[in-house]
């Protein structure tokens, strides 16, 4: 038995000799190289933080002293060491989730996993602690560099400074590094300190020459005053954290368990607020990872299979997405000198690095700070540029009072590229890009693109820069390219996918298919055909505004129904009823989407049959929906009839 497979909880740690940790560590980044390389998920950041997860669990008494994981990607040997240890399915239907889940575990404390947000929790539950006179519990707040580029997080530090009496850790697991590495002064200063490592074991030094040869006339622990602030005017630049009033111990190289061990018991004893500086390495112990300058094994995908015959040439790489948005945006820089981009610490992951190498002075990377993106987006417009800001879908959530009182209010060309929207997969409820279709209805002016492919990916982004006079979001999934889908027709600005096979735009079914969802309309339409039911159906292109064109179709339709990878409330389908009841219309909307519960972490065609939003499924339910009008028809038809 290893001594990883002899732990089942924190104590089994703890009752471990300090000697066998070295052990133990090269255990665990075994078992995550093993385990991550072949499902899949975020390998570089665990394997960084394997010592100082140890050190967490000897000094805290976890879940009594909670230890939280900003983003929570980092947790996988939290996990290891809180008795989780099957990776089998991991970030898969069924097996354990990618992040923290307080599901899984009562050591979860919290499941966030959008950055900048831990230092808040930690302040809300260091509060409670004193309020209830719970004075012998610390909180602890695991936060990386990047994360620290958010202003959220400065917030909750002003708030913690605030309490000398509140017992909260903050470990700053400093690795140089968000998903690229940090950019900012925030990144300067904390390169600063790195450089002064050597500055607590000086003082130490300094502490064992005075004890053996005190200065003469002038008490030792005024010298020791003295020495200290000459080493630190010497050796350290000035702390903002101390500036703020926190504790400050570092930085401590963060692969010496027992130095951070030593430091954050120090800092448990301190009964206040401190700031615990770990100096980590990204990838640690993984050669591939160390070496890999684009983001160190930030995230892998699972472990493709080799070719079964020896010579047997691997597939062509299916096109993907981001990778299209890429390559486009390359070409409109070419083409345009306004054009500059804007990400929030994901310059590679939304496809944005090709731009910035080519035009590095036109592409902004400003941390893990989306509201900040979208505000200066409107400055740049302001100034005469057109900004493309690229961020998933998930995230603009966070800077949805920029996109409506900054960048819409002032009717500025900013446009928003929203990656991995819609069902994403294996991570999990909070990555889930199913709520930007309903919260962008609300803003006024803002116009909506929703490609279907790649063709339209592309059209479309150059239709989004061309309007220098509102907001202007395209929003497409993350993964392979959907196929191509070719239009037979158009009505207005809509693509026509499909016409009844008696000709004509008068069916029983108007199907409103909303982006990547227009295959699986295509596919339903034709199954539907097959029992002899007239199926249009359109591809708005854009959802908001609405083409009035639409609206003239649904009158010559039975039914209307809205397919679309977004949350269903407040969405296009409650936009096409909406407009149908403002003209009149008396023509029963069906709408199909995501119900508003926060999803479960699997694959992403596994969640759409879940939901239904499947062909078969979806065929199955129109059909029924299209007999029960047309029966209602009939019987309102022979009525007077009758009378």
């Amino acid at each position: 038995m290893t001594l990883l497979d002899s732990l089942r909880n924190p104590e089994d740690l703890k009752r471990l000799p300090a000697e066998r940790l070295p052990q133990l560590a090269a255990e665990i980044r075994e078992f995550l190289v093993a385990e991550v390389t072949r499902t899949g998920g975020h390998l570089g950041p665990n394997l960084g933080v394997v010592e100082l997860t140890l050190a967490l669990h000897r000094v805290f008494d976890s879940p009594r002293d909670p230890i939280l994981f900003d983003t929570g990607h980092q947790s996988y040997v939290h996990k290891l060491l809180t008795g989780r240890q099957d990776f089998s399915k991991l970030r898969n239907q069924g097996g354990l989730s990618g992040y923290p889940s307080r599901a899984e575990s009562p050591h979860d404390f919290i499941e966030n996993s959008h950055a900048s947000t831990v230092l808040s929790y930690a302040d809300g539950l260091a509060k409670a602690n004193v309020i209830q006179r719970r004075s012998d519990r610390s909180v602890v707040a695991v936060v990386g560099d990047g994360a620290l580029t958010g202003g959220m997080a400065w917030e909750a530090l002003n708030n913690i400074a605030a309490g000398p009496d509140r017992r909260v850790v903050i470990v700053v697991n400093d690795n140089g590094r968000s998903y690229s590495p940090t950019m900012g002064g925030l990144a300067d200063h904390l390169a600063s300190l790195r450089m002064t490592q050597g500055y607590e074991q000086a003082l130490d030094l300094a502490k064992t020459a005075l004890n053996r040869a005190p200065v003469v006339g002038q008490p030792l622990y005024e010298a020791l005053h003295g020495l200290k602030k000459g080493l630190k005017d010497a050796i350290q630049p000035q702390m903002m954290f101390e500036d703020l009033g926190l504790k400050y111990l570092g930085p401590i190289d963060g692969h010496d368990e027992q130095a951070v061990e030593k430091a954050l018991r120090r800092a448990r004893g301190f009964g206040g607020p401190v700031i615990v500086h770990c100096l980590t390495q990204k990838g640690k112990g993984h050669a591939p990872a160390e070496n890999h300058e684009e983001d160190q094994f930030h995230a892998i995908g699972a472990a493709k299979p080799a070719p079964s015959t020896p010579g047997e040439q691997a597939a062509p790489a299916p096109q993907k997405w981001t990778k299209v948005f890429s390559e486009e945006m390359l070409a409109l820089g070419a083409e345009r000198s306004d054009i500059v981009g804007i990400t929030a610490a994901m310059l590679h992951p939304t496809g944005l690095a090709p731009f910035a190498e080519a035009y590095p002075d036109r592409c902004f990377d400003v941390g893990i700070a989306e509201q900040h993106a979208a505000t200066s987006a409107t400055g740049l417009a302001m100034g005469g540029l057109h900004p493309v800001v690229a961020v998933y879908a998930t995230f603009l959530n966070r800077c949805f009072d920029q996109v409506l009182m900054d960048a819409a209010l002032h009717r500025q060309g900013v446009t928003f590229c929203l990656d991995r929207s819609g069902v994403t997969g294996p991570d999990g409820a909070s990555h889930h890009g199913m709520w930007d279709l309903s919260i962008l209805q609300v803003v006024p002016g803002l116009r909506l693109a929703v490609p279907r492919d790649a063709p339209r990916l592309r059209e479309q982004l150059r239709e989004a820069v061309a309007v220098d006079d509102a907001p202007t979001v395209v929003r497409y999934p993350t993964g392979t390219v959907a196929p191509e889908t070719e239009a037979v027709g158009r009505l207005g600005s809509m693509d026509v996918l499909r016409r009844p096979p008696r000709g004509g735009d008068s069916a029983d079914l108007l199907l409103v298919a909303v982006g990547p969802m227009a295959q699986t309309c295509c596919e339903v339409a034709d199954r539907m055909a097959d029992h002899g039911i007239g199926v249009t159906v359109v591809d708005p292109r854009w959802v908001k505004p609405l083409d009035p064109a639409l609206i003239e179709a649904a009158g010559r339709h039975r039914v209307v129904a809205v397919v679309e990878d977004n949350g269903r409330v407040g969405a296009v389908g409650d936009a096409v009823a909406r407009a149908l009841r403002d003209a009149d219309l008396d023509v029963p909307v069906r709408t199909f989407g995501i119900e508003q519960e926060f999803l479960h972490h699997a694959k992403r065609d596994d969640i759409l049959a879940e939901l239904g939003l499947t062909p078969q499924s979806l065929a199955r339910k129109l059909t029924e929906t299209v007999s029960r009008q047309a029966d209602r028809q009939q019987a309102a038809d022979e009525e007077p009839a009758s009378k």
